[in-house]
């Protein structure tokens, strides 16, 4: 009987990744060579086997993840996306695209500066596999006169200063400090993981939150961007912890969740998986 049930949790595990690899066909992309945007099963797995086929006989995964540290919680480190996930715009960012670009003659609609933007963001960026190096003017410039039709460049430095500051940027979640602060009294380990240029790091000591974390980890820093897995991999290092105890939260499924998950970190989507970071610490077993 024993025998039966093992072969039938095993027959469960591979339809299980079966499942999963068929319905993320195609949606891979080439980065410098490698391919990376498909989840990778490494740790979930596994973890999925012991905790249908062990003696132990977990009850869920969670409870799979607390027994590797003898404790409560269900990871060391958590990796937390900047933009969409720990701060948003204060404002949109066509209506400041506008609003300062009219002294400089700009006399595009906030709609029309919108569709702009979209359409130079999402193209290939130069020869470069890196839109942001170290200050990311050059690529900043690009966008702005792309969106607007003005390439003034006193224009672009009011705008560019303009998003390292505190009045571009609020805290996605207004509840993430008490959070972070029970995290890290309860051992948890916090790391930004960022595609952004150096700005970023006063972004965050303007809205006095950069005390919060061991580590920031920068895309134009490190000459990586998500999904790349080499970003991820940079924040571990730094914190001290193996991918495999980490989990990332992010708002991108591309570069957040797949991303993390072909370094071996754990990964949820913000605004699907977790909707507050309170949410978050509670998973990992942490009272808020």
């Amino acid at each position: 009987m024993a025998k039966n049930t093992e072969t039938i949790s095993s027959l469960l595990i591979r339809n299980l990744l079966s499942s999963n690899e068929r319905s993320n066909l195609g949606s891979g992309f080439c980065f410098n060579g490698r391919e990376f945007g498909k989840p990778c099963f490494f740790a979930s797995s596994a973890s999925v086997e012991k905790t249908m086929v062990s003696e132990g006989g977990f009850k869920d995964y969670e409870e799979y993840r607390r027994s590797l540290y003898g404790g409560n919680i269900t990871h060391k480190a958590l990796l937390v996306d900047a933009v969409g996930t720990l701060v948003v715009p204060a404002q949109p960012m066509a209506q400041i695209y506008r609003q300062i670009g009219e002294k400089y003659g700009v006399d595009y609609s906030e709609g029309e500066i919108l569709n702009r933007y979209r359409w130079a963001y999402e193209k290939p960026w130069g020869n470069s596999r890196l839109r942001y190096v170290d200050d990311g003017r050059p690529f900043w410039q690009y966008i702005v006169s792309q969106s607007t039709g003005c390439s003034d460049s006193q224009y672009f430095e009011e705008l560019y200063h303009y998003y390292a500051t505190d009045k571009a940027w609020r805290l996605c979640d207004p509840d993430a400090e008490r959070v972070f602060m029970a995290l890290k009294k309860a051992g948890v380990k916090l790391a930004v993981v960022s595609n952004f240029d150096t700005r970023l790091r006063s972004v965050l000591r303007a809205l006095n939150c950069d005390h919060w974390f061991d580590a920031v980890t920068v895309s134009a820093e490190v000459a990586a961007e998500k999904p790349n897995p080499t970003i991820f991999l940079k924040a571990c290092d730094l914190l001290e912890v193996k991918p495999e105890d980490a989990l990332h939260i992010g708002d991108d499924r591309r570069n957040d969740l797949w991303g993390a998950r072909d370094a071996g970190c754990d990964a949820w989507l913000w605004g699907s998986d977790v909707n507050s970071f309170k949410e978050v610490a509670e998973k990992i077993g942490v009272q808020v």
